[in-house]
């Protein structure tokens, strides 16, 4: 099965939106020292990314639904 170049094009901004997202966890993990438990900032921070995730979903989903 062929995938044709729209397709590829969708897929590859997805998932270039999901690994942005994954390292911005990362970032988050390390900033705040990684350990057993992760302070309230911490806690608020990955909070402000899974907001920022929805809003960035929606945005790439909107562009990829306007451009041919």
């Amino acid at each position: 099965m062929e995938i044709d170049e729209e397709v590829r094009r969708k897929t590859i901004v997805s998932i270039s939106a999901v690994a942005v997202f994954l390292a911005a966890l990362v970032g988050v993990g390390i900033f705040y020292d990684g350990g057993d438990s992760l302070p309230e900032a911490g806690a608020m921070a990955i909070v402000g990314l899974l907001v920022a995730f929805v809003f960035l979903m929606a945005a790439v989903g909107f562009y990829l639904d306007r451009t041919k």
